[in-house]
């Protein structure tokens, strides 16, 4: 069977788009009236199916093996990541351990405006560039309501705040994605996309405060507003352009959160705020523990971080994938399909790396805190599938939900949208973020939305006269305002904070702000193209055709015997700090 993809199956590629985007504005519509959001998803994936069938006259075999390759890709790796980091998360829950962080992150300051840039915005941004794919939004906000923060203000703020260093998450993967798509230089569109986001990173703090607090609340730290936002937005736009993508997110946030700390330590504000329908005192803000006691708290974090770090470098991933690798393709679905224009659609096997996966990082991260914080391995396993009772509900959704973006990406409903916003012309890049926003809306991920739309952004770009670098980093920066309303996102901030089956609250909480700030890049990147070119940077296009680096092995295998030294020197380091008990 070879199927040959439509994109404009209507014959009028306006009214084709209008067809293509029913199953989005189906989604839409269903969240906003309350729908839960697995059933959300589920009905639309089925939508997306029967509109691949009956419009685009897709095989009903390949429109469900589409589907079914995507639930797999959801489940593996998206949802084994999830599920590794609400599961590090709890076990510092019930270990007791997120109380001595409560009562450190309470003595750092009492105050919900700094607790939330200090959790929300700085260490969620850290946590984006470690590790990405809903870990940051799940650790931070479920941090904050540990805290006492709202659950739907802790979850809208947690995923507002992850606006800013979505682009440059785990450890730059979408820049690079980006790059191999489009032929652009990484550092190029490191360079680009860290000469837009900076922008955002400066807004998005004091966004923030005045969405908790009001205008007049927000004037009252605009110090630590600053401070955060500035040295953030300096570090990312530092890293992004001479040092390249896979670290402006890890240094942005080290440096945003020693810089606020060192600020709260000479400065504070005059009055403590908090929510009004929280109890006047809920968190003891006197310091009650010693410094390696906070160590030990902090260490499953500590450990995770050095974990996803090393799982980051390619001569690590080389050498767990040589022992531990599955790769296969969907059988009937390989080779099936063809683009309109009569070459192969690639679809990409699907690979079961189960050692070398960032999801297999945080949990073995999470196992080896499990004698660093004082619980049993029997413990640990009652936390685990508890954890996965938990995440049932969001498990569904993201399965669901990835496999109407593979059916959408595989029928041609994708390329019908892509094609109907690049046919706008000179008002282009008005356009550009907005295919970046609807793949990062559909997959809930900026990576997967690189992949789906580069290539058309540089095609398009140099077909209207346009240096394609702006529109490839356009579809990246678009990208990070669909992240706040991505149905998987919503189901992970949910998930985090106990709101599962409230996730259409959570969508009307943020859908707003990520219009505004899509609006924001749109005109960023219209003047990019055509006013401030100066700002754009000077590069040469990559050969197009691949090229596959090889790795020693062995030097994989010494970076993981250098991790597990570090491991043992921080479990020495915990138990050496904490042999006396403090009354």
């Amino acid at each position: 069977m070879n199927w040959i993809q439509l994109t404009d199956p209507l014959n009028n590629i306006a009214l084709s788009a209008a067809v293509a985007a029913i199953p989005v504005i189906f989604i839409f519509w269903l969240l906003i009236k309350k729908v839960k959001g697995y059933i959300a998803s589920l009905l639309t994936m089925l939508l997306a199916i029967i509109l691949a069938v009956v419009v685009y006259g897709m095989p009903a075999k390949l429109a469900v093996l589409s589907t079914f390759h995507g639930a797999l890709y959801g489940l593996l790796p998206i949802c084994w990541i999830i599920i590794g980091a609400v599961f590090l998360f709890n076990i510092t829950v019930k270990s007791g351990q997120f109380e001595i962080i409560k009562n450190f992150m309470a003595s750092v300051t009492p105050d919900r405006r700094l607790q939330a840039l200090l959790i929300a915005f700085s260490f969620g941004a850290f946590l984006e560039g470690a590790a990405g794919f809903g870990a940051p939004v799940a650790i931070s906000a479920a941090m904050l309501v540990g805290l006492g923060f709202n659950p739907l203000y802790a979850a809208g703020i947690c995923l507002i705040a992850n606006t800013a260093p979505v682009a440059f998450g785990s450890v730059g993967t979408p820049i690079i994605m980006a790059s191999r798509i489009s032929d652009i230089p990484e550092m190029a569109i490191s360079q680009m996309v860290g000469r837009t986001l900076p922008i955002l990173s400066v807004i998005v703090p004091f966004y923030l405060v005045v969405l908790m607090s009001g205008f007049k609340k927000s004037k009252e730290v605009l110090p630590a507003i600053l401070v955060s936002g500035v040295s953030f937005a300096f570090f990312q736009w530092f890293t992004a352009n001479y040092m390249g993508p896979m670290l402006p997110d890890v240094m942005a946030g080290i440096a945003s959160i020693i810089c606020l700390m060192v600020l709260l330590k000479y400065w504070k504000p005059k009055s403590i705020w908090r929510f009004s329908e929280e109890p006047q005192q809920t968190i003891d803000t006197k310091l009650n523990y010693t410094s390696g006691q906070i160590f030990k708290a902090w260490s499953p974090f500590v450990v995770m971080t050095i974990f996803i770090i090393a799982w980051g470098l390619q001569p690590v991933k080389a050498a767990l994938n040589s022992i531990g690798f599955i790769k296969w393709d969907i059988p009937g679905l390989a080779d099936a399909i063809s683009k309109a224009d009569g070459s192969v659609l690639v679809i990409k096997a699907f690979e079961f790396n189960y050692l070398s996966a960032p999801g297999t990082a945080v949990l073995l991260a999470a196992i080896i805190s499990l004698p660093l914080i004082g619980m049993t391995f029997k413990q640990g396993m009652q936390v685990y599938i508890e954890t996965i009772k938990q995440l049932a509900f969001p498990i569904i959704t993201i399965a669901a939900v990835v496999g109407f973006a593979f059916i959408a990406n595989n029928s041609g409903m994708s390329i019908t949208m892509a094609v109907a916003l690049a046919s706008t012309g000179v008002l282009f890049p008005l356009f550009s973020p907005v295919l970046g926003w609807l793949g990062v809306f559909l997959t809930g991920s900026d990576t997967s939305s690189n992949a789906l739309f580069c290539k058309l952004q540089s095609t398009t770009a140099e077909n209207l006269g346009i240096d394609p670098v702006v529109t490839v980093s356009a579809n990246a920066s678009g990208g990070v305002t669909g992240k706040m309303i991505s149905p998987q996102s919503i189901a992970i901030g949910a998930a985090a904070v106990g709101l599962v089956g409230k996730e259409s609250d959570l969508f009307r909480f943020t859908v707003k702000h990520s219009f505004i700030m899509l609006f924001v890049v749109s005109i960023l990147t219209w003047m990019q193209a055509y006013v401030t070119t100066w700002i754009i940077p000077v590069y040469e296009k990559t050969a197009s055709a691949a090229t596959t680096e090889v790795y020693d092995n062995s030097r994989g295998f010494i970076y993981l015997l250098i991790l597990a030294i570090v491991l043992i020197l921080i479990g020495v380091f915990v138990l050496f700090t904490n042999r006396k008990k403090v009354p």
